[in-house]
């Protein structure tokens, strides 16, 4: 299987090579691709190293799989060009989310949705990801009304120039800024940018990306999303209203059977989900399970998950592995 990584060298592409040899998948020629300006890179994978090459000369190659992390703009314009070869593309960028024509897939939730005919399939967003892999299970057992979620955002969803800024704040250095404002010792409720109706756009994809997921119109959410000075693991603070009557009890038992969860739910034990206990992890965290005492039927959840790994190149993985497994690869 010839197998495309775009946006190879960024903090994404970079931990999608990384899972690649993890999880074993059959790679029987790697192709990395980034800008001509990486290009002639050498990067490591199962021992060997590899030359990075142009998007086009990815292209040429007429991979059968291309993983891009390489922004909005570069998979506007370079995933259909791969798809004419007949590659399938399983994209990370919000470019693709939203078409109507194309999948937005978390595996453990929808992807029996994907067909023969799909080469291009969007990634979701980091924190839409670890989301959905929380609530679709209480959705199907329960239906979901109305959904509050502050997010935690780690700078790493960023990329590599949030990370740089907040190591020069530390170590005392001026240099290139990421954000408007100073990110060590702060937060800010500021992540990407801001639309009409004074949301984010990281607070939109939330809302939008929720309903074509879960298929679920219906659907009423309202998320504020938040940047924090944390480098691996995004957290979200969610209350969700159902429609059928429940309690913590049949919520736990659900979400300990659903696959991609782990359930981390012990006051007493001070044992509750943190960027550190998903760090370098696939699953999503679950913990703080409670009633809402402010409104009968409604539960407190806390979510934490690894957002480069599955709020980001896990996810894209686990999409081309199903695809193997079901013979569309």
């Amino acid at each position: 299987m010839k197998v495309v990584v775009a946006g190879a060298t960024g903090l994404v592409g970079t931990k999608m090579l990384e899972i690649l040899e993890e999880r074993n998948f059959p790679v029987t020629e790697l192709i990395p691709a980034a800008s001509p300006r990486s290009a002639g890179k050498k990067l490591r994978f199962k021992g060997k190293y590899y030359t990075v090459v142009t998007l086009q000369d990815a292209v040429n190659a007429k991979a059968d799989v291309a993983l891009f992390s390489a922004g909005g703009s570069v998979s506007e314009e370079w995933a259909p060009k791969f798809a004419e070869v007949g590659c399938v593309v399983i994209d990370n960028s919000s470019a693709w989310r939203m078409d109507p024509t194309k999948p937005l897939v978390v595996p453990e939730v929808n992807a029996n949705i994907i067909t023969a005919n799909d080469k291009i399939i969007a990634n979701p967003n980091c924190s839409t990801i670890q989301l959905m892999v929380a609530l679709s299970p209480l959705h199907k057992a329960f239906g979901i009304k109305r959904v509050v979620v502050s997010t935690y955002q780690s700078i790493t969803g960023t990329g590599v120039k949030a990370v740089e800024q907040m190591e020069n704040e530390r170590a005392g250095i001026k240099g290139e800024m990421a954000y408007p404002h100073p990110i060590d010792r702060n937060c800010l409720p500021h992540c990407d940018v801001f639309t009409e109706n004074d949301y984010t756009k990281e607070e939109m994809k939330l809302v939008n990306e929720t309903r074509k997921i879960l298929d679920a119109p219906e659907i009423m959410l309202s998320a504020t999303a938040v940047r924090v000075p944390v480098t691996g693991g995004h957290s979200e603070a969610v209350n969700v209203e159902f429609n059928k009557p429940t309690n913590t009890t049949e919520v736990k038992a659900i979400l300990a059977k659903s696959p991609g969860i782990v359930l981390y739910d012990d006051p007493s034990t001070n044992t509750y989900p943190m960027p550190l206990v998903s760090s370098e992890k696939d699953e999503v965290y679950v913990g703080r399970i409670r009633n809402d005492i402010s409104l009968p039927g409604a539960i407190n959840l806390w979510v934490v998950a690894d957002n480069l790994r599955k709020g980001a190149a896990t996810n894209a993985i686990q999409i081309a592995e199903y695809m193997v497994e079901k013979g569309l690869l």
